[in-house]
């Protein structure tokens, strides 16, 4: 359960995955670990050196978590490590509420893995670093 994985790893599975378009400054891209090394719990799918997926969680432990970020690189999606990484971060804290952002292209593959559509009103404030405000 290694929180700090390597940046440069990362930044090329969040382009690999289209939620980054690979113009990212060196500067921030030295800083793609830190929301990992701040999470509840970071879970991580390596073939030798090479890091094929991620997943980190915000949790208070008890009542609820969330699923943030589970990246699976395109050659190895299809396989069942997407579906084990949510299946080991729910073991970690089994009585929880579990939460996931997600877009509705990909919704039914969090339904195959257990998860419930809300239709509760969700609310934000956009991250200033994605935002151009």
């Amino acid at each position: 359960m290694k929180k700090d994985l390597p940046s440069e790893q990362l930044h090329r599975l969040f382009v690999s995955v289209g939620w980054s378009d690979g113009s990212d400054t060196p500067e921030m891209i030295k800083k793609y670990n830190v929301p990992f090394i701040n999470s509840t719990l970071v879970i991580s799918a390596w073939e030798n050196e090479c890091l094929v997926g991620a997943v980190r969680v915000l949790s208070d432990k008890m009542f609820r978590s969330i699923i943030y970020d589970l990246l699976v690189l395109p050659d190895f999606q299809n396989k069942g490590i997407g579906k084990e990484l949510i299946k080991r971060c729910i073991d970690h804290f089994p009585n929880s509420e579990w939460l996931v952002q997600t877009t509705e292209e990909i919704s039914g593959y969090y339904e195959k893995n257990g998860f419930k559509i809300n239709n509760d009103v969700f609310l934000y404030i956009p991250c200033k670093l994605f935002s151009n405000n």
